[in-house]
């Protein structure tokens, strides 16, 4: 299986597909090359086998790599057909199957996953078509029974061989059954679509069989991940899925097995396909849908085809002009004629309704209305009908020859391997003896015993008597075949049979034991008459040859008496029919098995997998058993026909014997033995497996033969044939071909040595000269361990299965890893060494057998995995005796396996045995290379042994069971734990060649037979006393290392403990001896405390003596001491640089946190001041200084420098080679010489011919002169350029001396001189050991704590991203601040500051003026000022703007008050302190419990508002903290440092801008409240007027209801119709005491008690005639000004009288005073 031959097998090829959709799908999927050389089982050695990884699919190329993978790793999503893209796909070196798959499901995909299924079945051949059936069987996948050709044109495939290895138990009516599902008779169920229809069947089909609510899903339907996705080539796909009963009635649908086949697509495209299973299948179950008259007259000829059809109408119910009216309707079953029950109505039901409602329906056709059927029978009509079956002619050949070699097995096996297999009887076992016996005797000294010796010669005389058996001949004739597929076929064959004879004569044995049962009993139930009379029918009545049918005739007329002679009978007829008519030739092409090449199908042999078919015997022996079982009677009359179908379509004669019961009787009997049997199996394990057949017969029996026949040459010179002499030839095929080779009976504890030394040579031979490390893998475990299935699971081989088996030995395999892993691995072949049969009995000679070849394998191994079986309850010592001694004694001949613990579940006893095992296996390796430390925990464990624990699919073997969804995890964790020992064992030693193998394995089987261990091979007592030794050691070195674990904190705390002397190298190293010191005392007194125990453990008088592995204990315990030491001293180390490490570090760091933070503020305030942006390259540079200012003030510990010398060499060697210079290499070995002289030219550097031409000019002078200028210049550059990187603030670099060379060839290149090789080597050697010499010195300076500088070197770019960070986060903070402070703050101090301004503005003024202190004071004040300032325009505006007269003499004040008091500033002043103090208060209280840590600055911000509003009285304008301005994360005690530096700056540009003058205009402007609007709203008086003169009211009480003006004015004084009644005017007009003066006063006056009555809201009052003053204020105006008032109005000026001109304007301002100060 390991190597891939290159000799071709087959010339015949397949034509390439046609170019159409099907042909593009397999393109895409990379599967086109595979159709005309298909896949074969070799080709999983790259997919499967050496994958140690969950490899993500990235392209639809992928994909069947990927389903072959999952498949191999029975994941239930390997069908998944999910790609995912290149950059999505994720590191899944650590992940499960799971985790894969999950992530693949945002992914997307272009197939359907029952295409990607199909694909792959298309592009293998039939030997791994059978390994995937087999798996996806017991991954309760469908498998494909008829395959659809990719090209239309060509039939379709059945696929009988790949299902002929599925094997399965299930439990029906109280019984275990085992059968392979391809020719165990079963109920057929067939289910086909007609017509569209928008139900799945398959998700149906799920529910039927799973049950519902079920994750399985065997049948991939619409409803998965790609199932919407069309197909383009399964349509036409014929797939299988079986049912298997449990037992458990609550739990199954049917109580028998049934096979449901799904066609996918609509029926009426497949006619054939639909033909076949109509005609084959108990039933065929048909969804219909909207039916057009095609598929009317198909559903016709289904009923008329299938036994029994059930039609389930799931049609749309709306209106289809396609669709035949009256037919797919509730009269369909009239229609049709069928059955009443017949159809289901399914249209509103959901699915899984319709598969509750299809499951009763079967389950009340079962078990009597539907016939069984066979797979392997059903192959004889699709080859009738047309389709292609995949057992073509080679493959009836190869099984006619089976049936040859296993002629007369008839008789029974121990009887055939008497006759045919002779050398592996007694003789071979009792020749084992005698020569252990000889060296025992040859061990003790004696001389060998003549009875030993004659005995010994007479074996030999009696095996040199042998002559090849017939069946030996023909076994050897068929494996000598030069056709490889005729011989791949034969083995695989003949494995089969052998393993399902077996269970074929266990279920013999069992219907005997029940028959015998029921002849002892009485009594028939009634039902019994009815099975019986209809069991046993005639063939003829049946249509079908290939199934039997449930109805019986009613009289029989044959009663057989003696059931087993009739099976004998019966047996043999089938055995001869059989064989006559597997050697008919038919006139078919080879199939698929003869178009694979020579090439591909040895590889596919590599990976052939050996599965079980049930034999011709096996199935008419299996009638007897079934009587026991009602459900399977009926097939005990046509067993012959259906076993004979499978090979010819003849029917049974009608007057052959059939089996009847004897007695109608029996029946009774046999119902209370099914239900004893029953109970007895209700307390049986599912999972227990057969019991062992000591007659067992398998191939390995066979291919034993064959090495014994060439062992007996040896025995018998001149005795072999030259087949004979080729048989060592022909087991490294077999060996190649991936059958293993058997390295020790281990039934007769035998090994032939002659034997394998030829294989083995021939291998070596084969082999290529230099693949010859060789390693050894050997899985040890007992005979429930399942050995072969672990190796088949982990790397796909197939060693002989010890499930039904007795054959116990030593197996071979081998496997050549691809290249890449053979590098790691250190090995070109890997030898897989499996141990099958051990512990399968409790006898003596059985256990010493056991021991024996638990030791051969133990010693041949160099990786040892212990298989832990899950059966390890009561034997659990001996199981444990026999692996534990293997290992004992393996390590007594001084070598010691690297060993790998699976245990099979994580029962108690299981835990056991591997926490035993483990502590044997370490214990034993004593040597320090075989362990490794665990420093990182701290601890010192030893890693020998790594322990997987795997739950494996086959514990039943039953279908229905699902398998472990962590299965495949395990599994790839348990192949890595695998491998990672076989490259801890390539670390461990070297590989050996085969040959070394070979004398391992004499030495090891040389001394077992002489028995030179000191435990003996019967002996159990010593393992279980070194192992309960081992656990006391385990306990003590637990309690030794717990306590140096203490210690080891108590040292840490004495060194952490120097804190300021960390530094110091003298303390420290004293300190340091000091632990060490202390730390190997204290390791040395505990682990004497041990060996004392150990000692006295030993003593006790109730341990078997061990002083033989005394030695081992006391080697443990120096090893331990030694190891313990080392790491103490090593953590101590650790402990003390880590100590001063951290303490420099935080140095370094204090160091440059302070210069960072001083540049920091320096860059911080220059931001601010120049309000520049820095960016990111500035900031950059400033970190820089930073970090080269530290770095040269920094006080590192000194280090050793090392010598440049070695560096300066190697480039210089580098550069020479690459310039062609390797001759000259050897004046390498100058540099770094001290060189005292300089560098001279010679003549050697010019070539002969440039000598020799200027050698009669000047001898060559001028040559030399100007080579030797050439030198100094460039000698003269080199000292410039040395100057100028040592004055450079860094350390010596390569890169000095590549670009020192770089200037030497190009100055040599620019020159004409006709110079050799010679002067460029010499002068770049003497120019570099001139470097050596100057740049050691620059290194040397450099020459600091290299470790710390460069831990700090590499967290620059951390430290300069802090600063960046720091500075921006600062500068982010100083800007918010100064954002928070503009924008809120200080609109909030202005607000504060100028709100009470005008109040207090207008206090003063109220408090100074008098004039301010009342409404009448203010207007009185107000005419007083008129009338003194002489103002006809004051006047006018006095009247005509009376409110904003008085306004602006308001303002006027309030500017000219403001000018001369010095009150302003100081308010402000006092304004300003206040409020800065508040905000300095809310700041502070916000920044409570925030030091240092990073908040959210706008809740803060609005804390601090809110916090400020309520306690400082004043309104914050928040508005704008609503955008994300404000929203940063930082540290918010920075920012309030931050902001109250802002504060303060902006408090001392207020407190300047209030020292400076101010325009008291613009700075009323500016109050949010205006002094003269606020002192005119409280002098302004009522604001009523007098309806005739338009005077102001000049009552001052609130609320008034009638209103009086004090002083009248005159008419002239307003415009003529300004007042309300143009005929009336105000009292001070009329004159009484003067009428005749002026008519105008005569003519206009009215009465008052007219005004009165006019203007009740008034108080209108003439004045008295005696009295003129309260008139006088106003006639002298008028008569001041009447002229101008008659001009400003357009009227005619008023006739003043005499007396009002005399008035002056003392009167009039004393009549002002007179009239105010009257009580209103």
């Amino acid at each position: 299986m390991s190597v891939k031959l290159h000799n071709r097998l087959s010339s015949k090829k397949k034509k390439p597909p046609k170019n159409n959709a099907q042909a593009e799908t397999l393109h895409k999927l990379g599967l086109g090359a595979f159709w005309t050389t298909p896949l074969g089982p070799a080709s999983m050695l790259d997919i499967s086998t050496w994958n140690f990884e969950n490899q993500v699919p990235i392209e639809l190329k992928d994909l069947p790599n990927a389903f072959l993978r999952r498949l191999w790793l029975l994941h239930p999503d390997a069908r998944s057909p999910y790609c995912k893209s290149q950059h999505d796909v994720p590191n899944s070196a650590n992940n499960s199957p799971e985790e894969i798959i999950n992530d693949l499901g945002e992914s997307q995909s272009d197939i359907n996953p029952l295409d990607l299924v199909t694909a792959v079945f298309m592009s293998a051949n039939t030997f791994l078509q059978q390994e995937m059936t087999v798996r996806m069987v017991q991954c309760q996948f469908a498998v494909p029974l008829i395959l659809p050709n990719i090209d239309p044109e060509q039939p379709s495939r059945f696929l009988l061989w790949p299902l002929r290895g599925a094997v399965s138990q299930w439990r029906s009516h109280g019984k275990v059954h085992e059968g392979d599902l391809a020719s165990t008779f079963m109920p057929l169920v067939s289910c086909v679509k007609l017509g569209h229809c928008g139900v799945s069947k398959s998700n149906v089909l799920n529910n039927v069989i799973n049950g519902l609510g079920s994750p399985s899903e065997t049948f991939l339907h619409k409803g998965m991940d790609g199932g919407q996705l069309p197909r383009r080539l399964s349509n036409g796909l014929v797939e299988i899925g079986w049912y298997l009963p449990t037992g458990n009635t609550a739990r199954d649908t049917f109580p028998v097995p049934v096979v449901i086949s799904n066609l996918r697509g609509d029926a009426s495209a497949h006619e054939k396909c639909l033909s076949f299973l109509c005609q084959t299948s108990s039933a065929v179950v048909v969804f219909c849908g909207n039916l057009k008259e095609k598929e009317r007259q198909l559903l016709a000829s289904c009923k008329d085809l299938a036994n029994n059809l059930i039609v389930i109408d799931v049609s749309d119910t709306g209106e289809n002009e396609n669709r035949v009216v009256g037919f797919a309707d509730q009269n369909l079953g009239q229609v049709m004629g069928l059955p009443r029950g017949s159809v289901l109505q399914g249209r509103a039901l959901s699915e899984e309704e319709l598969a509750d409602r299809l499951s009763d329906m079967l389950n009340d056709l079962l078990p009597d209305t539907l016939k069984l059927v066979s797979l392997e029978a059903a192959a004889t009509l699709a080859e009738e009908l047309g389709l292609s079956v995949d057992e073509g002619v080679v493959c009836k050949k190869a099984m006619a020859t089976v049936e040859e070699v296993l002629k007369g097995l008839d008789k029974g096996s121990a009887q055939f391997r008497e006759k045919q297999l002779p050398l592996q009887g007694h003789l071979w076992g009792k020749l084992a003896q005698v020569e252990k016996e000889e060296r025992k005797q040859r061990k003790e000294g004696k001389e060998i015993n003549s009875q030993l010796q004659k005995e010994k010669k007479d074996i030999l005389v009696e095996l040199s008597s042998y002559k090849m058996t017939p069946s030996m001949k023909k076994f050897t004739d068929a494996l000598f075949t030069t056709d490889k597929v005729e011989r791949t076929c034969f083995l695989s064959w003949m494995k089969l049979k052998l393993q399902l004879m077996q269970i074929g004569k266990q279920k013999r044995q069992q219907g005997l034991f029940t028959n015998l049962q029921i002849e002892e009993q009485d009594g028939v139930p009634e039902h019994v008459d009815e099975l019986t009379n209809g069991t046993h029918g005639d063939l003829e009545d049946s249509d079908d040859s290939f199934c039997t049918d449930s109805s019986f005739e009613e009289e029989q007329n044959e009663v057989i008496t003696d059931p087993q002679a009739e099976i004998d009978q019966e047996f043999e007829h089938t055995l001869q029919k059989s064989a006559e008519n597997t050697t008919e030739q038919q006139p078919q092409e080879k199939d698929h098995l003869e178009s694979t090449d020579d090439t591909v199908l040895e590889q596919q042999l590599e990976m052939m997998s050996h599965k079980k078919e049930i034999q011709e015997e096996g199935v008419i022996e299996k009638g007897l058993e079934q009587i026991t079982d009602p459900v399977f009677e009926d097939q005990n009359n046509h067993l012959e026909s259906g076993e004979n179908a499978s090979f010819s379509s003849q029917e049974k004669p009608q007057n052959e014997p059939q089996l009847t019961l004897a007695d109608s009787d029996s029946a009774s009997s046999q119902q209370q033995m099914c239900q004893d049997v029953a109970i007895e199996d209700q307390v049986t394990s599912w999972s227990q497996p057969f019991e062992s057949d000591p007659d067992w017969l398998g191939l390995e029996h066979f291919l034993r033969e064959i090495g014994l026949i060439f062992e007996l040459t040896h025995i018998s010179p001149g005795s072999g044939t030259q087949n004979v002499l080729r048989l060592p030839s022909l087991a490294t095929d077999l060996l190649f071909y991936g059958i293993p080779l058997e390295l020790m009976d281990g039934d007769a504890s035998n090994i032939p040595m002659q034997w394998l030394g030829c294989v083995f040579a021939e291998l070596r031979r084969r082999l290529p000269q230099e693949q010859c490390r060789t390693r050894v893998l050997t899985n040890l475990g007992v005979h429930h361990a399942r050995n072969a299935e672990v190796f088949s699971a982990l790397l796909g081989v197939k060693f002989p299965e010890g499930r039904q088996r007795s054959t116990r030995g030593v197996y071979m395999v081998a496997l050549c890893p691809p290249i890449d892993l053979r590098k790691e691995i250190e090995c070109d072949l890997l030898l897989l060494i499996d141990v099958e049969g051990l512990h399968s009995d409790n006898q003596r000679n059985t256990l010493i057998q056991d021991n024996e070849m638990a030791t051969v394998a133990t010693g041949l191994s160099d990786v040892l995995m212990q298989n832990i079986s899950s059966h390890a309850d009561t034997e659990f010592e001996a199981d444990f005796s026999v692996i534990a001694n293997a290992l004992l004694r393996i390590k007594e001949c001084g070598s010691m396996p690297i060993c790998q613990l699976l245990a099979r579940d994580d029962g108690i006893n299981s835990v056991l045995q591997a926490s035993q095992l483990r502590r044997v296996s370490d214990m034993l390796q004593t040597e320090t290379g075989d362990r490794e430390m665990n420093n990182a925990n701290n601890h010192y464990t030893k890693t020998t042994i790594c322990m997987t624990s795997v739950k494996w699919p086959w514990y039943n073997m039953s279908l229905s069971e699902p398998i472990d969804p962590q299965y495949s995890e395990a599994v790839l964790k348990l192949k890595q734990n695998v491998f990672k020992a076989l490259k801890k064992s390539a670390a461990k030693s070297a590989a050996t060649g085969l040959p070394e193998i070979m004398n391992r394995l004499c030495a090891v089987w040389d001394a077992v037979r002489a028995e030179s261990f000191s435990v003996g091979l019967q002996n159990t007592d010593i393992a279980l006393a070194f192992s309960l030794l081992c656990t006391e050691l385990s306990q003590w070195e637990d309690s030794f290392l717990e306590h140096m674990d203490r210690w080891h904190m108590g040292a840490s705390k004495k060194i952490t403990a120097t804190k300021a002397k960390a530094l110091d190298a003298m303390i420290q190293n004293g300190l340091m001896s000091e632990l060490k010191d202390e730390a190997r005392e204290e390791v040395k007194t505990e682990v004497n405390k041990m060996r004392s125990k150990v000692e006295s453990y030993l003593m006790k008088d109730d341990i078997p003596n061990m002083n033989t592995f005394k030695p081992v204990l006391m080697s443990n315990m120096d090893d331990l001491q030694e190891r313990v030491t080392e790491v103490m001293i090593q953590q101590l180390e650790v402990v003390i640089e880590s100590h001063c490490s951290s303490t420099q570090l935080r140095n370094f760091e204090t160091s440059l946190e302070k210069e960072q933070e001083s540049k920091m503020q320096a860059l911080v305030e220059k931001c601010k001041s120049n309000k520049v942006l820095l960016q990111d390259a500035e900031l950059e540079e400033e970190f820089e200084g930073v970090w080269s200012e530290i770095l040269s003030n920094f006080d590192f510990r000194p280090s050793e420098p090392d010598n440049i010398t070695a560096r300066v060499t190697h480039i210089l060697k580098e550069n020479l080679i690459s310039r062609g210079l390797q001759k000259h290499l050897k004046k390498l070995e100058d540099i770094g010489q001290n060189q005292t002289s300089n560098f001279y030219v010679y003549d050697e550097h010019f070539g002969y011919r440039s000598r020799l031409k200027h050698m009669f000019e000047d001898n060559n002078r001028i040559q030399r002169l100007a080579a030797q200028k050439l030198a100094s210049n460039l000698i003269e550059e080199y000292n410039q350029f040395a100057a100028d990187k040592s004055s450079s603030p860094a350390d010596f670099s390569d890169s000095y001396i590549k670009e020192l060379l770089e200037n030497v060839e190009k100055g040599l290149k620019d020159k004409t001189l006709e110079i050799r090789s010679a002067f460029e080597v010499e002068l770049k050697v003497y120019l570099c050991s001139a470097a050596c010499q100057d740049f050691q010195k620059l290194h040397d300076r450099y020459a600091k704590d290299t470790e710390f500088l460069t831990s700090i070197s590499a967290a620059k770019n951390k430290y300069l991203a802090q600063f960046i960070y720091q500075f921006r986060k600062r500068d982010q903070c100083q800007r918010m601040a100064q954002a928070f402070t503009s924008m809120v703050l200080k609109p909030t101090v202005l607000d504060y500051i100028y709100k009470p301004v005008g109040m207090r503005i207008v206090e003063e003024i109220q408090g100074q003026l008098p004039q301010y202190q009342s409404k009448r004071a203010f207007h009185q004040n107000l005419l007083e000022e008129l009338i003194k300032e002489d103002c006809f325009e004051s006047f006018l505006e006095y009247f005509q703007s009376y409110d904003d007269y008085r306004l602006r003499k308001i303002q006027e004040t309030v500017v000219a008050y403001l000018c001369d008091s010095t009150n302003l500033d100081k308010w402000r002043q006092q304004r300003l302190g206040e409020i800065v103090g508040k905000i300095a208060a809310a700041a502070s209280e916000t920044a409570e419990g925030t030091n240092g840590v990073l908040s959210d600055t706008k809740p803060l911000l609005e804390r601090a508002c809110l916090i400020l509003e309520e306690d400082g009285d004043v309104d914050v304008p928040r508005a704008s903290l609503d955008g994300p301005l404000f929203s940063i994360t930082t540290e918010w005690d920075r920012f309030v440092t931050c902001l109250m530096e802002v504060l303060a700056a902006m408090r001392l540009d207020l407190a300047q801008e209030f020292t400076q003058n101010v325009d008291i205009t613009q700075f009323l402007q500016c109050l949010p409240v205006q002094p003269h609007n606020l002192l005119f709203n409280r002098v302004k008086g009522c604001d009523k007027k007098c309806p005739v003169c338009r005077a102001p009211c000049e009552l001052e009480n609130k609320g008034h209801e009638v209103h009086r003006a004090l002083l009248h004015r005159p008419k002239s004084m307003l415009p003529l119709g300004s007042c309300s009644l143009s005929t009336v005017s105000c009292p001070e007009s009329v004159s009484e005491s003067n009428p005749g003066q002026s008519n105008d006063t005569e003519d206009t006056t009215v009465e008052c008690i007219s005004l009165l009555s006019k203007y009740p809201d008034w108080s209108i009052y003439p004045e008295d005639p005696n009295n003129h003053i309260p008139s006088a204020y106003w006639r002298y105006v008028l008569t001041r000004f009447n002229e101008r008032f008659a001009e400003e109005y357009e009227q005619e000026a008023a006739k003043i009288p005499d007396n009002w001109r005399e008035i002056t304007e003392e009167e009039a301002l004393n009549s002002l005073k007179v009239a105010f100060s009257v009580e209103c």
